[in-house]
């Protein structure tokens, strides 16, 4: 016979004794309290801020779905009269989305790679070495988070333009990994800061380096910041468009989706469906992304902050 542990027994007693707060009615049903109401009126406020806040999104899927002229007919509305899935076909195809999503993915998986390896890098020996000037280095970090991207695009497209990588994926790639990606190292700083020391003197113990203490030991223990660093710079590079733009003035083959948005925008009219279809499209990898990594998403942010 098992027996109910103390503290399953208190939660019980104090579940009875919240559900006999609002005592029954004489007819025998229960009393709305101020309790309940506040829940009731905290709830129905919270799904008008998830209505509103998810409507967008609902619109330019109904929209990808509807022809030009049904998306400013129906207004406000969200079900097409007749699907078009031709819109798709037409973003696909005739706009040549097939191969901005190849552009795109190069661009942001080889970004992806490099900010997390130099990030990381950056974080750890921030976080676990002694030296000079290391405080300032942080402060200087910090500071240039108030320094708008827009501000540094002349000295990037120069030093590309003088190192022969203006209109190429390369060019592009590293100029959107060379940003400072404040963010990255500090969740890392954050993060390698509370790891015990321990785990650095086992290491060297059994003859590893510098390099290989932080491959083979440290970075793989640093699997949810990695994870958080991952979808944010995917979803900055993916979203991405001043400078793949500028990047591309002159080869439009290497455009990115969110440049390729332009194909719809035509000098005397712009097709909305067709480019809300295009936005579908670019929207999925990182719908599909952000589902997988959420979980490890949080515990990175959660992690970093507690440390």
């Amino acid at each position: 016979m098992t027996t109910t542990p103390p503290t399953v027994l208190a939660a019980r007693e104090r579940s009875r004794s919240r559900v006999s707060a609002s005592p029954p009615t004489p007819n025998g049903r229960r009393r709305f309290t101020w309790r309940t109401l506040s829940v009731w009126f905290g709830t129905a406020v919270l799904l008008c801020i998830l209505a509103a806040w998810i409507y967008p999104f609902l619109w330019m899927v109904s929209a990808a779905l509807k022809s030009p002229l049904e998306v400013f007919d129906a207004g406000l509305g969200l079900i097409p009269e007749d699907p078009q899935w031709s819109n798709f076909t037409r973003a696909w195809v005739d706009a040549q989305f097939g191969r901005y999503l190849r552009n795109t993915v190069i661009v942001t998986v080889a970004t992806v790679v490099i900010v997390v390896v130099r990030c990381a890098m950056a974080g750890y020996v921030l976080a676990r070495r002694r030296f000079y000037g290391r405080r300032l280095i942080l402060v200087l970090l910090v500071a240039t988070l108030f320094v708008p991207t827009g501000y540094t695009i002349i000295p990037v497209v120069d030093l590309a333009t003088n190192l022969h990588l203006l209109n190429s994926l390369w060019g592009m790639i590293i100029a959107m990994s060379g940003g400072a990606h404040v963010a990255s190292i500090l969740l890392y700083v954050g993060y390698f800061h509370q790891l015990p020391r321990e785990l650095e003197e086992a290491a060297i113990v059994d003859g590893a380096g510098f390099l290989r203490t932080f491959l083979r030991v440290m970075l793989p223990m640093a699997g949810p910041v990695t994870a958080t660093v991952t979808l944010m710079t995917f979803m900055a590079t993916w979203n991405a468009f001043f400078l793949p733009l500028v990047f591309t003035f002159s080869r439009p083959d290497l455009r990115t989706l969110s440049v390729g948005m332009l194909a719809f925008v035509g000098e005397n009219s712009t097709d909305w469906s067709g480019m809300a279809a295009a936005a579908v499209i670019s929207l999925l990898p990182m719908v599909i992304l952000f589902v997988v990594l959420q979980r490890y998403f949080v515990e990175g942010i959660a992690g970093a902050i507690k440390a």
